[in-house]
């Protein structure tokens, strides 16, 4: 395991592990979040073995810009495009109908994919660098506390990912709040970091 800096050549080794097809650690707005490359399903399969996650459990997205979300979900609902004006960069994975080449893996069977765009200037750079989606499952073990530090990811995985890009203490209170917008709504499916009350006035179906 290497733990590195968020800096350029920290993050272009980061990149080349996940093209490569390991798993990376970097810091998100909130938690420590696993990076793969959602395309490559081995690598999905390590990172639901490490993890211990249920099959049929979605994985969302970090996206670095709206062209690469375009190119992964069928269409963004004015409510979407709203969203995202309004709300990203930032902790809301926004829920859309994802693209048929997303693998089933990663969408859990749902035909959907919860994305978003990180306002955390490592995590933003990282997929910046990669120019591809990154997966953004939280660094622990499934029913695990979320870990806000590097200490603790090393606690949880020791050798089994290939590199923890070093972010710092992170704040680590809630998850990304988690919207599905595919019915042309809003259908808050998680409350976390955005509270419900910043979402009224906005058409949604609790």
């Amino acid at each position: 395991m290497s733990i590195l800096k968020g800096d350029w050549i920290g993050l272009r080794e980061a990149v080349d592990a996940i093209r490569r097809g390991y798993i990376v650690a970097y810091p998100t707005e909130t938690f420590y979040g696993l990076g793969v490359d959602p395309f490559n399903e081995e690598a999905v399969e390590r990172l639901f073995e490490l993890k211990g996650r249920e099959k049929g459990n979605p994985i969302p997205l970090l996206v670095p810009d709206l062209e690469t979300l375009q190119a992964i979900v069928e269409e963004i609902p004015p409510i979407g495009e709203e969203l995202i004006e309004r709300f990203w960069p930032g902790p809301l994975t926004i829920v859309f109908r994802a693209r048929p080449e997303i693998p089933d893996i990663v969408t859990g069977g749902t035909g959907k994919i919860g994305v978003r765009i990180s306002s955390n200037p490592v995590a933003a750079r990282l997929v910046e660098y990669l120019d591809a989606p990154l997966t953004t499952t939280s660094a622990n073990p499934s029913s695990h506390k979320s870990p806000t530090t590097v200490e603790e990811v090393r606690a949880y995985f020791d050798e089994r990912i290939a590199v923890i890009i070093d972010g710092g203490r992170l704040k680590g209170q809630k998850g990304s709040t988690v919207v599905d917008v595919t019915e042309g709504e809003i259908r808050v499916i998680r409350e976390g970091e955005i509270p419900l009350e910043e979402l009224k006035g906005l058409p949604q179906a609790i």
